[in-house]
């Protein structure tokens, strides 16, 4: 697959396991933006069709995105409720705020990387300085054509 959704399609292999997308703000407004609308795509359909968790402070119900709710609360609280209820896995793409303020409540049991082939020397940093301290274990990677690394990470045994 050498289309710019290459990586999203491979991601999308793993789709009908996950339990719901938690999304930031950002992150489901740009997804809103651009999923609904690729028809063509199973990959926009499993979306449509998945619970879709939102952590926003400005954001207000009724969101506009079908099988989406607003987190209410703060996230840390929510997600850990969440965890606990649902049983599946709950599944965060992109929003970089949300993931640090999980982290930090020591609420990320395993990290699906995307390493681009792409440098581009300036940037948000995932693990930003001064954040939570954890080691990882490597449990599986993947190479799409385009060269996208998917690698997976939990947390090791010494963080559980």
């Amino acid at each position: 697959m050498g289309s710019p959704y290459a990586a999203m399609a491979q991601a999308g292999e793993s789709m009908p396991t996950i339990g719901a997308l938690l999304l930031g703000r950002r992150t489901y407004e740009d997804f809103y933006a651009v999923w609904p609308k690729q028809k063509e795509s199973p990959f926009s359909a499993m979306l449509d069709n998945m619970q879709k968790y939102v952590a926003s402070t400005t954001l207000s119900e009724p969101l506009p995105w079908i099988n989406s709710t607003l987190l209410k609360g703060t996230a840390a609280e929510t997600v850990a409720r969440l965890k606990q209820e649902s049983g599946t896995d709950l599944v965060i793409m992109g929003s970089g705020e949300l993931v640090q303020s999980l982290m930090q409540a020591n609420l990320v049991d395993k990290y699906v990387l995307f390493i681009h082939p792409l440098v581009l020397g300036s940037g948000r940093r995932l693990f930003p300085e001064g954040g939570t301290a954890a080691t990882l274990q490597l449990v599986g990677t993947r190479t799409t054509s385009a060269g996208v690394v998917i690698a997976t990470y939990q947390l090791a045994e010494e963080n559980r």
